[in-house]
C-alpha cells in the first residue's frame, strides 16, 4: 500500500492529457456467461498497459459498485488511447469484437465510457492526507502552497 503523504499536496501533470472513463453494468445478474466475459476483459487490458508504458496510459484505478465497474483513466494523449483501441495486436480490439458478438444490444451488461480531453490551465487538483491518488497518481504531486493553497489559486496559475 502506498504511503500516506501527511501534507497538503496537489497534482500536476505537463501537457494535454486524457480522462477517460470505461465501465460496464450488469444488468441481468443471472446471465453470468454474458457479463462475466466482459468484467475479465478490462484486467488484461491493464496488465497489457501497465507492461508498456509506450503506450500511453498513465494510470487507471478501478472502483466497484455492484451492478456497476467504473475504470478511471489518465491517457497522455486521445491519439494513443485511440491507437490502443484499434490495433489489432493489443487486447482492446478482440475484446470489443467478442462483446458485440456475444452481447451486443441484447440488454444483459451495458457498457460506456466518456473521453476527456484535459489542457494545462483546465484542471485542478488537492490531497491531504492520502497516498497518490488519481491525477496524483498519474502525474506529480507538490505542495500546495503560495500560488496552490486553493483551487481557485491553483487554476488560475496553472492557466499562465
Amino acid at each position: 500500500m502506498p504511503a500516506i503523504i501527511a501534507d497538503r499536496v496537489c497534482a500536476e501533470i505537463d501537457g494535454d492529457f486524457v480522462v477517460f472513463l470505461i465501465g460496464m453494468r450488469v444488468n441481468r445478474w443471472w446471465k453470468i456467461g454474458k457479463w462475466l466475459p466482459v468484467a475479465t476483459a478490462m484486467p488484461g487490458m491493464l496488465i497489457e498497459l501497465a507492461k508498456k508504458p509506450e503506450l500511453g496510459l498513465l494510470h487507471a484505478r478501478t472502483h466497484f459498485g455492484f451492478p456497476n465497474v467504473l475504470v478511471v483513466q489518465y491517457w497522455r494523449s486521445f491519439e494513443a488511447l485511440e491507437a490502443y483501441a484499434r490495433s489489432p495486436d493489443a487486447a482492446h480490439l478482440p475484446a470489443w469484437q467478442a462483446f458485440n458478438k456475444a452481447v451486443a444490444s441484447n440488454g444483459d451488461v451495458g457498457i460506456w465510457h466518456e473521453t476527456y480531453l484535459v489542457r494545462p490551465g483546465a484542471y485542478e487538483a488537492f490531497y491531504n492526507n492520502m497516498p497518490p491518488y488519481e491525477l496524483g497518481a498519474a502525474g506529480r504531486l507538490v505542495e500546495a502552497k503560495g500560488a496552490r493553497r486553493s483551487a481557485h489559486e491553483r487554476l488560475k496559475a496553472a492557466a499562465g
